[in-house]
């Protein structure tokens, strides 16, 4: 295995779904992941529509899905998951590894992609990435992505506010409340923040613009 060393940070246990169709190839990655410390699978799916039941019900740090699976493909389910998970680190694997591929991973949000078959020192080196980024965060106070289900479920109805452009009071207190978090993603601060430009809440703006400002 690779030199390149995973330490235990204050996250815990690096939570981890994988999707493929191909049942030898998650069992493969599931093998060379609990080799890791601190890394546990908690769940295989073999389509994409699986993927995105298995994210919702229990919400990893990490998903490792395939590109090209029945059903639904890779990347159309992780555009679906980012409406409700804009922060979901996922790592796109293939078999493919034309341009036109690697593009549709880097334009669907991928952590980063890896060609199938990949090897063990591989898997290790996108993992210590992810280590590394999440270590950099602010410490949450609880592991994993959102684990309060009242900011779940915030962020669901934000992602289905955003998505219909609403910024009437109702959508507003849903940003707000939000933005309430200390550890809310930049993403529905940004939106918010459009909000304010929209309605002409230029002191509640200014405010939100120092602390984005602070968190840049």
């Amino acid at each position: 295995m690779s030199g390149v060393a995973l330490k235990s940070t204050r996250i815990g246990q690096l939570r981890i779904v994988v999707a493929d169709d191909i049942q030898a190839t998650c069992h493969s990655t599931k093998l060379m992941l609990n080799l890791l410390p601190n890394t546990q699978v908690v769940a295989t799916a073999a389509n994409g529509y699986e993927a995105i039941q298995l994210v919702h019900e229990h919400q990893p740090d990490l998903l490792i899905m395939d590109i090209n699976m029945p059903k639904m493909d890779g990347v159309s389910a992780l555009s679906k998951l980012r409406q409700d998970f804009p922060s979901l680190n996922c790592l796109l694997i293939s078999s493919e590894r034309d341009e036109v591929t690697l593009s549709r991973a880097r334009k669907a949000g991928a952590f980063d992609f890896l060609v199938k078959p990949f090897t063990s020192e591989e898997l290790i080196e996108v993992i210590s990435r992810l280590w590394k980024s999440l270590e950099e965060r602010p410490e949450l106070p609880q592991t994993g992505q959102l684990r309060d289900r009242r900011d779940v479920h915030l962020v669901q109805l934000a992602a289905k506010y955003a998505k219909a452009r609403r910024t009437d009071d109702e959508a507003l207190s849903v940003f707000e409340e939000l933005a309430e978090n200390p550890y809310c993603d930049d993403y529905w601060l940004k939106s918010l923040a459009m909000m304010y430009v929209i309605r002409m809440k230029w002191g509640k703006l200014e405010s939100l613009a120092a602390r984005l400002a602070e968190q840049s």
